[in-house]
């Protein structure tokens, strides 16, 4: 193997002294780490001896906002995207508080969903005779602690469509909560629950969940995605046919896209500008990690389109803006 160039032998712009920057990425062996380690070497490889790059472990939610917002770290990332935008107008979680200080570098796309699936064998195939039979159902889903961002977009959504937790407990239901995704997949697959309101749709985890157990697919009615997306800036999306067996027809339901990464507006230009760069300009080093999987089925949806990367769910710190634009991207 070919020994990796010494800094001076790496292109592009270079900080001029050095520096201890903080990011926050996820639980540590996710994609919002790996990208972390990504811009990490990028950014050392191109900055003065004693620079360095903490990498704090994080959820990846509402604490990855706020870690931000309250100067715990310089950079965090956070998915949904969509969900950043709380921050800024003070709804949802943030209590009327507004973070308007909060900017962005880029988004990192990830093409992804949230969708209910119950099973076939509970023999419910729309909210509306979920609601007729006030059916009992055990569902797996993320913890609304006001933190994680599953397990809060899971108990709007179903308050939005007429079972809220109360509702669903008083029929003789509940939750099986777990912080991450795959053990709710488990639950569902093994049928220790009757249905699961999860993302990561892209993931084996799901394709293994829907061949072992026949799952029927919710769709979520206009009118309640209208009304989130109102009331919290979240966007409605739909799911291919035959993306997951026993999809029969599209699906709608709450887009659950990509990763945000998160500055404050006080972050000095040079090291916002050179972290821009280092995303757009050396991408080519994330994608490669993905490369084996489709695109559709890949959790980081490449090739990295730097186009896309500039449009955010909050204003673009000024430096990201202007290092686009140098680089021929309109923001």
């Amino acid at each position: 193997m070919a020994a990796r160039p010494p800094a001076t032998e790496v292109d592009g712009p270079r900080l001029e002294r050095p520096l201890t920057l903080h990011f926050k990425g996820d639980w540590g062996q996710a994609n919002l780490h790996r990208i972390c380690g990504w811009l990490s070497q990028e950014v050392v490889d191109r900055a003065p001896a004693g620079t360095r790059v903490a990498i704090w472990n994080g959820r990846g939610g509402v604490d990855s906002v706020l870690a931000v917002a309250e100067g715990e770290v310089d950079m965090a990332l956070a998915t949904p995207a969509a969900f950043v935008s709380m921050a800024a107008d003070g709804r949802g979680p943030y209590g009327g508080t507004r973070h308007a200080h909060l900017r962005a570098l880029a988004t990192l796309p990830q093409r992804d969903r949230l969708i209910i699936a119950l099973a076939r064998d509970a023999g419910i195939a729309s909210f509306a005779e979920w609601r007729d039979r006030s059916a009992g159902l055990r569902i797996a889903t993320c913890p609304d602690d006001g933190v994680n961002h599953i397990g809060l977009a899971a108990q709007r959504l179903m308050a939005a469509c007429g079972i809220d937790r109360a509702t669903l407990e008083d029929w003789g239901g509940g939750y099986l909560e777990d912080e991450r995704p795959f053990p709710c997949l488990d639950w569902l697959r093994e049928g220790r629950v009757d249905g699961v309101i999860q993302e990561a749709i892209m993931t084996p985890h799901w394709q293994r969940a829907a061949t072992e157990r026949p799952l029927a697919f919710l769709h979520v009615d206009g009118d309640v995605l209208a009304e989130l997306d109102r009331n919290y800036g979240w966007p409605a999306a739909t799911v291919p046919a035959g993306y997951l067996q026993g999809m029969d027809e599209e699906l709608r339901t709450l887009d659950f896209s990509d990763f945000l990464m998160i500055v404050r507006d006080e972050m000095a230009d040079d090291i916002a500008y050179l972290l821009t760069w280092c995303l757009v300009q050396t991408r080519d080093a994330l994608e490669r990690q993905y490369r084996h999987l489709p695109p559709e089925r890949s959790p980081v949806t490449w090739p990295l389109d730097p186009q896309a990367m500039a449009r955010t769910s909050i204003p673009l710190h000024d430096a990201a803006a202007r290092c686009y634009r140098d680089l021929g991207v309109t923001p």
